[in-house]
């Protein structure tokens, strides 16, 4: 039987992540210097950390938060509803023979490394790892 190249879990490949890194900086230097014609997504500063594409290249998520973390739905739907524009902007930047389809997700890593944090700051797991 033929092996299904798509769900290999080695993770993804350099070509994906060399794309994906591209991709973020061309979205993170779009955001920041306003090139949106949304005035609404203008006012907003808005971290980009990280952009995970599909193997195909097809479909790119951009893992975004505002600065500050206040509004993060309001951001969502503002990304949502300019991308098309971004899409385009990223297309022409990049240079990549397809555009990516953008889909936007809220970066939860902040909220992660504070629960890391919260939870090796317990008396419990404190006290299993000075014992070693």
């Amino acid at each position: 039987m033929a092996k299904n190249r798509y769900q290999d879990d080695s993770g993804p490949s350099q070509r994906q992540l060399r794309v994906g890194e591209l991709i973020r900086r061309t979205l993170s230097e779009v955001l920041a210097r306003g090139d949106i014609h949304d005035p609404d997504l203008n006012r907003m500063s808005i971290t980009v950390g990280e952009v995970r594409t599909s193997p195909d290249l097809r479909i790119a998520t951009a893992y975004v938060l505002p600065l500050g973390g206040k509004g993060q739905e309001d951001v969502i739907a503002l990304l949502a509803r300019n991308k098309g524009e971004l899409r385009r902007i990223v297309g022409k930047k990049t240079g990549l023979k397809f555009a990516p389809d953008l889909r936007f997700q809220l970066d939860q890593t902040f909220d992660q490394m504070d629960e890391t944090r919260r939870m090796l700051s317990e008396d419990r797991v404190r006290q299993d790892t000075e014992d070693q």
